[in-house]
């Protein structure tokens, strides 16, 4: 079977190499086993950001039909990674900071970085700007879940307060007790 790319059902493009059966398991070769966890590297970032996905789970390597199905398998070759193999490529995406275990002190579940904490500060900032809530004390829940979509819709409550800690260093936001929890202002650009 020649390589090919394919194109899924949420119309994410495929890269050839996801037809090779090898790519579905863990190679003894240490470089090509190196090159194969940074293509799943850059194909697990770029999927992530094309469904908005945040979390991924070992277990989802497992579960048929579920949100990282598209990418784990490959019906047409009859492959799927195991998990072990995918709890290997969470490890590597952990330690070059590409991911985050959540909850931490466990290997099973990560927060995918298909936008670093930095890039997602400065999502927050600019959707603060344009939708007038400089100075506006916002619960961490009205931003990950607000009433209106936005840019930050879904995001996981961890990964939002990484993203505020970097305003906070920029001097772009401030932590707030609120009653049910924190929140945060935002503040212009100094």
């Amino acid at each position: 079977m020649a390589l090919s790319s394919f194109t899924t059902p949420s119309g994410f493009l495929l890269p050839s190499i996801h037809s090779a059966p090898p790519f579905f398991t863990e190679q003894p070769n240490p470089r090509t086993q190196a090159q194969f966890t940074a293509q799943w590297t850059r194909l697990i970032l770029t999927y992530a950001r094309h469904r908005k996905l945040f979390m991924l789970r070992v277990e989802d390597a497992e579960v048929a039909g579920g949100d990282w199905d598209e990418i784990l398998r490959n019906e047409r070759i009859n492959r799927r990674i195991l998990p072990s193999h995918l709890s290997s490529l969470l490890d590597t995406m952990v330690a070059s900071e590409q991911a985050a275990f959540e909850p931490p002190k466990q290997s099973r579940a990560a927060i995918i970085y298909w936008r670093t904490p930095e890039e997602w500060a400065d999502a927050l900032h600019a959707w603060a700007v344009a939708t007038g809530q400089l100075n506006t004390i916002l619960t961490f829940y009205e931003i990950a879940d607000p009433p209106v979509p936005s840019p930050l819709s879904g995001i996981p409550i961890p990964l939002l307060r990484r993203a505020v800690t970097f305003l906070v260093k920029s001097n772009r936001a401030q932590i707030i007790s609120v009653a049910d929890g924190e929140g945060v202002r935002l503040f212009a650009a100094k």
